[in-house]
């Protein structure tokens, strides 16, 4: 192989990152139609107004952290501090199930003010958008608890393999992560 095909070959990017990176365009595109009918039935009338319970607020704090920890956990795994990879790991992992406790709170929430899943289509349209948005947070959570076995049941190495693994997880959830606070930042502004 000569060095032109050898750096071309090098430059490409590997068809994992590829897949999860044309899965989260799908999924960007999936909740871009969600929020395009929120504003389309919102200017449609019959619209309740309401403020999001401040729940959600402490839900979109605990998910950046999360997101912080995961990177910090990328990182000590990269440098090969063990310790702090393990304990940023487990840490992004209760974060992750903190979001998810807090999102059902802030449900619950909304049903204690009167917002019910069919009372107005405004508590409709956030108990859906959020809920298929928790749904891809449980699949993070997957990859999660796939990157907590490898970092406990195997001997801590920095493999290619994993590595790639890895970088996979931190993108998915930094994705789930920004969508979050886009979903809620949208959800604020139209209150």
């Amino acid at each position: 192989m000569n060095a032109t095909v050898a750096s071309a070959y090098r430059s490409r990017i590997h068809p994992k990152k590829f897949a999860l990176w044309a899965a989260c365009a799908s999924i960007t595109m999936m909740f871009t139609a969600f929020t395009s009918a929120y504003l389309v039935r919102q200017a449609g009338g019959n619209w309740l107004e309401f403020q999001l319970p401040q729940l959600f607020a402490v839900s979109t704090a605990v998910i950046f952290v999360s997101s912080l920890t995961l990177h910090g956990a990328y990182l000590a795994f990269k440098r090969g501090n063990e310790r702090w990879y393990k304990g940023l790991l487990l840490s992004t992992f209760v974060l992750g199930l903190s979001f998810l406790a807090l999102q059902y709170q802030g449900w619950l929430a909304m049903q204690s003010i009167g917002i019910e899943l069919t009372t107005n289509p405004s508590g409709s349209f956030i108990y859906v958008i959020s809920g298929v948005h928790a749904a891809h947070i449980l699949g993070g959570m997957a990859a999660l608890v796939v990157a907590l076995i490898h970092a406990f049941a195997l001997k801590y190495q920095v493999t290619a393999n994993r590595t790639l693994r890895f970088e996979l997880t931190l993108t998915y959830w930094h994705f789930v992560d920004l969508l979050w606070v886009y979903l809620f930042l949208f959800f604020t502004s139209q209150s």
